[in-house]
């Protein structure tokens, strides 16, 4: 299969930091800089490398951290970038986004999504599309952290956080009573369903035997909680705080608390796209990137908030989310700030597509029997994580500084004192307890 040239697409990039060279000298002589309130760049008018197209149509699913996607195309910035037709367009579940990515554009789908981290992989691997292996490419990480898991109040009186080991009994008790414990995610494989399972097995609770795991999508998780059909769910926000808000339901933990500026969703094209418009592909990347220093930047916060809670975007008030934005957390049985656990951008290199993250996501996966014990893990990363492009659109934008010196974020330690060193993902596996591969 042949991949876009890391040569081409600098030479992309080139020129339109030579035309943001050209407009900065003809400034009135205002100082830049690289923080996150700043313009990342000047528009590229002018460039020699004009967009082959002016369009994409990139799906989104109503959580928080779709913003830089919807932020993107409400200020202008992909009309910045010589996109202006570019389409965002709400998919109802992850499911539909596989879907509607599979028939791409030209068959009345999408060229590219917000996404779950692991789904490019399971889509270029074949292993959610009945076999048919659909390449796909990871430009961006679109955010770090922002996550929920959530109980049912039936076991509020628990006070459940990180450790989870108190549901134990109380699970094995309902089922003793004839109850299906049923504990929702959002796709199989997908970021919510691994932070879930690692959860409940470092509490001693088997997701593959002392509960049922279900699939419900993001919009229809508080719904689902109000009518009891579920013990427990993980979703992203703003579903978590309007659970709490609408007193359904009580916050375990945010998942910052399981792993600190953990990976999560990512910005993703299919690689046939970015093939057929390199010129574009990389419009669009350095958009998304303007976008995300634009979210991250506390100032901007409520109106960032405001634009989401629109009818056209999420539909939901503006109190569900702006709490979680700004690093409050109330989970109705304990309430703290900690503005290092709410939803990162680009500080601290949240945007950056470690190539050791995906590589955790797909041990996890080969952990619970998704992704077979002699994958070529790595092989399939390089293929799939275009942390090169990234770097590409980074430079093109302003931001060099903000390009990391490795791949590898090196190793990572989870709450419960478990470290995966992304040099032996074998022995990380081999010092997991609870796990079905």
């Amino acid at each position: 299969m042949s991949r876009l040239s890391r040569r081409k697409f600098l030479i992309s990039a080139g020129a339109t930091t030579a035309a943001t060279l050209l407009l900065h000298s003809c400034s009135s002589g205002e100082k830049s800089t690289d923080t996150a309130g700043s313009a990342a760049s000047p528009s590229p008018v002018g460039s020699t490398e004009t967009p082959e197209v002016t369009t994409a149509k990139l799906g989104f699913i109503a959580l928080t951290d779709s913003a830089p996607l919807i932020i993107a195309k409400e200020k202008g910035i992909f009309a910045k970038y010589g996109m202006p037709d570019v389409e965002v367009v709400k998919q109802a579940s992850w499911a539909a986004t596989r879907d509607n990515i599979v028939l791409g554009s030209g068959g009345g789908g999408i060229d590219g999504a917000h996404i779950l981290t692991p789904m490019p992989y399971l889509l270029s691997l074949g292993l959610v599309t009945d076999g048919k292996k659909v390449p796909m490419s990871i430009l961006a990480r679109l955010n770090v952290n922002g996550q929920g898991i959530l109980l049912s109040n039936s076991y509020k009186d628990l006070k459940v956080q990180t450790d989870a080991s108190p549901l134990k009994e109380a699970f094995a008790k309902a089922k003793a009573g004839g109850k299906e414990v049923k504990c929702a995610m959002t796709f199989p494989g997908g970021t919510h369903d691994l932070w879930l399972r690692y959860w409940l097995a470092a509490g001693g609770i088997d997701p593959e035997k002392d509960v049922s795991m279900i699939v419900v999508p993001p919009p229809q998780m508080v719904a689902n909680m109000k009518v009891n059909s579920m013990e427990a769910f993980c979703v992203g926000e703003p579903w978590p705080l309007q659970t709490v808000n609408q007193t359904v339901g009580y916050g375990a933990l945010t998942t910052g608390e399981l792993w600190k500026d953990h990976p999560e969703k990512a910005f993703a094209m299919r690689t046939d796209w970015i093939e057929k418009h390199p010129k574009a592909a990389k419009a669009l990347l350095s958009a998304v990137l303007e976008a995300q220093v634009w979210c991250d930047d506390d100032a901007n916060k409520a109106e960032m908030c405001k634009i989401l809670a629109k009818r056209e975007w999420f539909k939901v008030p503006y109190d569900d989310i702006i709490d979680r934005s700004q690093g409050k957390f109330n989970l109705a049985v304990r309430e703290f700030d900690n503005p290092q656990l709410m939803q990162k951008y680009w500080r601290d290199n949240a945007s950056y597509p470690y190539k050791s993250h995906d590589l955790w996501f797909l041990t996890e996966n080969q952990r619970w029997g998704k992704i077979k014990p002699d994958e070529d893990l790595q092989g399939i990363i390089d293929q799939v994580n275009r942390e090169d492009l990234w770097k590409e659109a980074a430079q093109a934008i302003g931001q060099e500084s903000a390009i990391p010196s490795s791949t590898s974020r090196g190793v990572e330690t989870f709450f419960d004192g478990v470290q995966f060193d992304p040099e032996n993902p074998a022995e990380y596996l081999k010092t997991l307890k609870i796990k079905k591969a």
